[in-house]
């Protein structure tokens, strides 16, 4: 089963646990803190495999999560990392955060590899925490919680020579001519379910890859028909070879099919339409068809037209050395734009206010993921850990923007599912 769309649920690895521990061994004197730190959760990393075409195992899995790091033991003993979670796609692969709509990853060589979610740092120990000033520190953190998203995975196959064209003008049979690729041939529309790849040579011995795509309507661009489904394989191609029925066997115009296509593809990517842009007027071998193309070149002079005969095979040598031609004049360039890679990186990293405050019934609700984080690293298993919490609260502000909101001494305040009563 061909499947080139999923959704998934990614949770990276929570770092392990630091240790809380001292040294008390006999004769040692002075012997201080000796926990040591969690280890790193495992990241989950997508990497493209030239042997896979499908997006299939990913449907099944839905969920993927990583390992939670080793915690940190006495004895200065450091956590074990989890290994990461390696999960491979074809090469093609673009990764999207569905929150952000920022491009993660755009896999496009065999084993390259992109960080999807990143696994949470290990907790540091007591080890970790100690000081001139506090020599013995009786706290330590827990691991920092994986990353959780939510992506949308799609494959955009890889091709050089992208075939468009109605149902059943020919595209399949075109393929099969001019390329190992042996695609289901019917006299029925959508006969082509899924994309089909072949390797092309030309007579010179040039070669490159064309991809044969299912027939799009009139409104596939919004979802009319399978268009919908493929059309996205159309923006990897860096040329358009648009197979028109000369012949109008079915009833419909040759050039009106053309100006529907044409809309389609603007309709999905405007840069599409951009594209080089051959006309293949197949099916010359059928009555009608010489009078039809002679009506369809006085519409259509900015594009060059091909005659073809995709059962005798008339005219295929001449179209794909013209391919072969345009493709040696373009270079490959990537679907998207490094900005669009800059943006998400700029996202990540760029400094958030670390809190919001609302105020609900008769108690004040702090969210934001730099609060949030800070609470679920907090052991509050002495009262040192505790202190520390709320002095790093303090010092984001929290506390003054409590008081100007007009919190009063004694309010209950909650931090996911931590309560706290405010003091002043």
């Amino acid at each position: 089963m061909f499947v080139d769309e999923v959704l998934l649920d990614l949770k990276a690895g929570d770092g392990g646990d630091g240790c809380m521990a001292f040294r008390r061994e006999k004769y040692v004197e002075m012997g201080g803190p000796f926990g040591g730190n969690g280890g790193r959760g495992s990241d989950i990393i997508f990497e493209a495999d030239e042997g896979l075409n499908t997006l299939l195992d990913l449907r099944l899995r839905k969920h993927i999560k990583g390992k939670k790091g080793a915690n940190g033991e006495g004895k200065g003993k450091h956590g074990r990392n989890s290994e990461n979670i390696i999960v491979k796609v074809p090469v093609g692969t673009v990764v999207t955060d569905t929150e952000t709509g920022f491009i993660i990853a755009d896999l496009t060589k065999n084993k390259e590899q992109a960080v999807v979610a990143s696994g949470g740092r290990g907790g540091r120990g007591n080890i970790a925490f100690a000081t001139r000033t506090n020599p013995a520190p009786s706290f330590a953190e827990n691991g920092e919680p994986g990353e959780e998203k939510r992506v949308k995975v799609e494959l955009k196959l890889l091709a050089d020579v992208g075939l468009v064209g109605m149902p059943s003008v020919g595209k399949s049979t075109f393929i099969s001519k001019v390329s190992a690729s042996k695609p289901k041939i019917a006299a029925y529309h959508f006969t082509t379910l899924r994309p089909n790849l072949g390797v092309v040579q030309t007579k010179d011995k040039r070669s490159f890859v064309i991809a044969d795509l299912p027939g799009l309507i009139k409104g596939a661009s919004l979802g009319e028909g399978l268009g919908d489904k493929f059309l996205r394989h159309i923006e990897r191609t860096r040329v358009l070879a648009h197979i028109i029925d000369m012949s109008a066997f079915e009833g419909r115009d040759p050039y009106e099919d053309y100006v529907t296509i044409n809309n389609e593809l603007e309709a999905f990517n405007k840069e599409i339409i951009k594209k080089p842009q051959i006309i293949i007027a197949n099916k010359m071998d059928l009555p009608g068809s010489k009078e039809n193309l002679v009506k369809f070149k006085e519409k259509v002079k900015d594009k060059k037209i091909f005659e073809m005969s995709g059962v005798t095979g008339y005219g295929i040598d001449e179209i794909l050395t013209e391919l072969a031609d345009i493709l040696d004049t373009i270079e490959k360039q990537p679907l998207y734009e490094p900005e669009r890679f800059e943006s998400h990186v700029l996202y990540k990293f760029k400094e958030e206010k670390p809190f919001n405050i609302n105020h609900m019934g008769n108690e004040w609700i702090i969210t934001g993921e730099k609060v949030e984080k800070l609470l679920k690293m907090t052991r509050f298993s002495s009262d040192e850990a505790a202190l520390r919490f709320a002095s790093k609260l303090r010092k984001m502000g929290v506390d003054e923007e409590l008081r100007k909101l007009g919190a009063k001494e004694g309010d209950n305040i909650r931090i996911l599912d931590y309560e706290f009563e405010y003091k002043e």
